[in-house]
């Protein structure tokens, strides 16, 4: 039997039993520790860098036996509400993750780097009753760690939840909580089936090592990494850390054949390889060159050289990713056409993929050729899935898909037998799908084209010195001026300014002349990320044109900080207790601490707040006074220090103030 046959027909054997098992998590466990139990699930690193092993029958009896001692901690406090699991991709992961669904609770999905105060407006809105995290300090909610479910004394058995719950970044008061149950899963599991027709490196009967980077929270990184591997036995290699070196080190000395993550890492690595030849002369700059056409097909053997042997290509390969890596994917923002050609001219076969939070994992590039490849498809829909358009936006349908969503406390249940619609503008080439963009982010420049800032950004991230770079639109009537904002590791001087500005420049001149950029600016630290993984481009645009001070400025130009505002004329003591009052009323519509709450803060910007909430609290600053804000200064104020003033005036019948420094957008 040749080498798809035999993939084929592992594949099915291993659908075919899953299908014949009760569609629950609880029954998923038990198939995977009854069929899986003595192979390795997870290897991590200690503090020697020596691999550390864990098997399946380890990870199934350390979550049984954790949920037990989890339920008798709750008790019967509102069975059936959910559990929020707080923690960074680790060995024990999976175990905290089934027992929540043990102790008969849903799981609440958390990113384990989200502040305390977003979490708690999450827990809030989910109804969540505890969280499992290893941070330190409380919740609202009880909170236990890894070693307080240990300590515990485990209660009886009872009826296991099936349900996961997955959130946006929870920064304002109407945040969007995903529902899915056992049924989905299984579905997004069975996607899989004709994956072995058109790739073999992707899934396949022998080891496979996954690198367990992209967090479990995360919709890619659950489905695609924790879901279906794990379903199938496989290993998960999981860093000691998010650090660049930590990373490289746990693919390279766990041997990792199959690795996932976002363009991120990838334009990283890209970047790193062209700076490394680039440095080491011409010569070697070119061998590269070679190397990558070549393997690309673009030239042939007698032109590459040296760079076509395979020893030479595995001593380069050995200083990127090592030689061990079979199936790589990008995922969860947009990839350039220069990244996914050096990765697969290095000899990684590196795939774009597609899904959403609403959807799971719906398509992936499994095309052999690595000329297909580099061309940046999703490939087209996996198996029982369906796309189509609306004009150019993309929709999809898949019986993968969400069974209901949570916003603002109030479920809406989801048809997964609809259309979705996606926001993506996309296309369809010869059966292979391209996204374009997001449709709220697209730019309508001067002359009227559509430009996509995630395509302008591209063009700027192999500048020396470029970080990271976010392009977005400000209005100007019905057009558009395109803005760029990076963030570099140089001095913030003038003279480091210039060089890089005029470095900046020179790529802009090269574009044409709806993607040249209007204004450049330098972040005054790192860009704020999603999920760790991409760019919020919507705060930064908010900062860019609520908070120009907070931006370096390639023309010289310095924007002062907003004027304090002034309380003469006002008896300190007065301003004092008001400041208190208003402070304290921010604090209990916010959830947050009133320490944390600066006079300055605006509302929506620095404290997450929303407009509901906004609206919310000014009641309770009229209730609290005895005063009536006017209408008219709804969205205008936005601090403590502003409301204060506001209200004070209004007190001693002054004048109302011209809301300057603190707009609420």
């Amino acid at each position: 039997m040749d080498k798809r046959k035999k993939t084929i027909a592992y594949v099915e054997r291993v659908l075919e039993a899953i299908r014949g098992i009760p569609h629950t998590f609880e029954a998923l466990l038990g198939y995977i520790e009854e069929e899986h139990g003595k192979e390795c699930c997870a290897i991590s690193f200690d503090e020697d860098g020596k691999k550390v092993r864990q098997s399946y029958g380890d990870m199934a009896g350390l979550a049984r036996d954790l949920g037990a001692r989890l339920r008798n901690l709750l008790g019967e406090r509102k069975q059936g509400s959910p559990v929020a699991l707080k923690y960074r991709n680790s060995p024990e992961w999976p175990s905290l993750f089934y027992a929540i669904l043990a102790s008969g609770h849903p799981v609440l999905l958390l990113d384990a780097r989200l502040p305390k105060a977003n979490a708690e407006n999450l827990l809030r809105q989910a109804g969540a009753v505890a969280i499992l995290t290893n941070e330190s300090g409380p919740f609202s909610v009880p909170s236990y760690r890894l070693a307080d479910l240990k300590k515990a004394r485990p209660g009886g058995k009872g009826k296991w939840a099936d349900h996961v719950l997955f959130c946006s970044s929870g920064t304002t008061g109407d945040a969007k909580i995903v529902v899915y149950d056992g049924e989905r899963a299984f579905a997004q599991i069975d996607s899989a089936r004709d994956i072995p027709s058109e790739t073999q490196e992707l899934v396949y009967e022998g080891p496979i090592r996954n690198f367990a980077m992209i967090p479990f929270h995360h919709i890619f990184g659950f489905v695609a990494v924790f879901l279906w591997f794990t379903a199938l036995g496989k290993t998960l290699v999981y860093p000691s850390s998010m650090a660049t070196k930590d990373l490289l080190y746990a693919i390279r000395k766990g041997r990792c054949t199959h690795v996932f993550s976002v363009p991120l890492l990838w334009d990283g690595i890209a970047q790193t390889v062209r700076r490394t030849f680039r440095m080491k002369g011409g010569k070697m700059e070119s061998l590269l060159g070679a190397m990558v056409s070549y393997n690309l097909g673009e030239i042939p053997a007698s032109e590459a050289g040296i760079a076509r042997f395979p020893m030479f290509q595995k001593l380069i390969r050995r200083k990127v990713l090592g030689n061990s890596p079979r199936f790589c994917i990008t995922g969860g923002g947009y990839v350039s056409e220069e990244t996914l050609r050096l990765i697969n001219g290095l000899g990684y076969s590196l795939s774009n993929g597609y899904g959403m939070t609403e959807l799971g994992v719906t398509s992936v590039e499994l095309s052999p050729d690595p000329k297909t490849r580099v061309l940046g498809s999703i490939g087209h829909p996996l198996h029982g899935v369906s796309y189509k358009l609306d004009g150019k936006e993309l929709l999809v349908q898949a019986p993968s898909a969400h069974i209901a969503r949570i916003i603002g406390g109030k479920a809406e249940e989801n048809d997964p037998s609809l259309f979705y619609r996606t926001g993506d503008i996309a296309e369809e080439r010869d059966g292979r799908w391209y996204i374009r963009g997001r449709s709220k982010d697209v730019i309508i420049s001067n002359d009227g084209e559509n430009v996509y800032p995630d395509e302008i950004e591209h063009y700027f991230k192999d500048v020396p010195h470029v970080r990271n770079a976010v392009a977005f639109g400000i209005e100007e009537g019905a057009k558009e001026r395109v803005v760029l904002v990076v963030e570099t590791d140089i001095q913030p001087d003038e003279a480091g300014l210039r060089s890089l500005g005029k470095a900046l420049e020179e790529v802009n001149q090269g574009l044409e002349g709806s993607r040249k950029v209007s204004e450049m600016a330098v972040a005054g630290g790192p860009l704020p990320l999603a999920n760790s993984m991409k760019v919020k481009r919507g705060a930064v645009k908010d900062d860019y044109l609520a908070r120009p001070e907070k931006f370096l400025y390639f023309d010289g130009r310095k924007v002062a900080a907003r004027e304090t505002i002034s309380f003469n004329g006002f008896p300190e003591d007065e301003v004092r207790e008001m400041l208190a009052l208003v402070r304290g009323c921010f604090a209990e519509n916010l959830s947050l601490p009133a320490s944390r709450i600066g006079d300055d803060d605006i509302w929506n910007q620095e404290l997450g707040g929303d407009s509901m909430s906004y609206v919310s609290m000014i009641a309770d600053l009229d209730e609290r006074t005895g005063l009536e804000i006017p209408r008219e200064s709804y969205g205008k104020v936005g601090t403590v220090r502003g409301f204060a003033l506001l209200l004070l005036q209004l007190r001693h019948g002054s004048p109302a103030p011209v809301a300057h420094e603190d707009k609420q957008e």
